[in-house]
């Protein structure tokens, strides 16, 4: 396994294990909500959003234990957005990371319930003093999110996506769809140490340049997998994008094009790391990583 496989694997771990603790479990009625949470956020995944969280934290030293508790509120955030792509009126997909997708294996009901309660408990995670002791430090925390998940971020990105089943977008109109359906979040997670470590503007600037490349470079891969890949490779159906007749950048520039442009992207979001020396070493091996996964 190369390392930084390795090092995925270990921060997912972790992110999970701090999951398992913030998740809520009930009895009664309303333990059936608890239970799609925990279906919704504890079954398999990448956990990249996590991962930047967790690697930028180590670049300013920040405690393990804060970290851990932002990427799970990142993780959270991101696990109510696929539970409600999934839903018929959106995306209506069947499969996620392998198995039934959270309205199929429960309701549509509870999937919209389920990931509303992720939502609203991400914040509370991001405001709890336990993940910061300075209330700045948590406000910007809870605000960053806030604009990195909503109408100026990825729901406005996925209402650009749903729109674009309508209509023609150029390669500038799907770059920002892109930006704002998955790279606010990524954007979030990579500075999200830096907040944490009350960092000076400098590095954030470079985390943030970083992200913006890389988001893009991460969407570009996700829309070769769906091109080019397998559903049992990929954990969830494929070929979907081009059956809604949306533009993606595989449609725009095809297949190696594309592909260039990805590594063009990771390439550049890594000399944006540069100030970092050997310390951002785990972000450089993610970028290359993300453009090079089959799944």
């Amino acid at each position: 396994m190369p390392p930084i496989e390795e090092d995925l694997q270990i921060a997912g771990t972790a992110v999970i294990k701090a999951l398992d603790r913030l998740l809520p479990r009930a009895d009664g009625p309303e333990g059936r909500v608890a239970e799609a949470m925990r279906y919704a956020t504890l079954g398999g995944g990448k956990r990249l959003r996590p991962f930047f969280v967790l690697a930028g934290a180590d670049l300013f030293g920040v405690h393990r234990g804060c970290a851990l508790r932002v990427a799970a509120a990142v993780e959270m955030v991101h696990c109510y957005s696929l539970a409600h792509d999934d839903l018929p009126a959106m995306d209506d997909a069947e499969l996620r990371r392998g198995r039934p997708s959270l309205h199929m294996a429960f309701d549509e009901a509870t999937a919209i319930l389920a990931g509303d309660a992720l939502l609203t408990l991400a914040f509370e995670v991001l405001a709890d003093p336990e993940t910061h002791g300075d209330a700045l430090v948590r406000c910007e925390l809870v605000a960053g999110l806030a604009r990195a998940a909503g109408p100026q971020g990825m729901v406005g990105g996925q209402m650009l996506d749903l729109a674009s089943e309508r209509r023609d977008l150029d390669f500038g109109a799907v770059t920002r769809l892109q930006r704002l359906k998955t790279g606010e979040i990524i954007a979030f997670a990579s500075e999200a140490g830096a907040i944490l470590g009350r960092a000076a503007e400098p590095p954030r600037r470079a985390l943030r340049a970083y992200a913006h490349d890389l988001g893009l470079a991460f969407q570009i891969a996700d829309d070769l997998l769906d091109a080019e890949g397998s559903a049992e490779a990929a954990g969830k159906p494929v070929g979907r994008d081009a059956g809604a007749g949306k533009a993606t950048f595989v449609s725009l520039l095809g297949a190696e094009r594309a592909r260039a442009q990805a590594a063009m992207l990771a390439e550049q979001a890594i000399r944006h790391l540069d100030l970092f020396a050997e310390n951002a070493d785990p972000l450089r091996a993610v970028a290359r990583f993300i453009i090079d996964r089959r799944k």
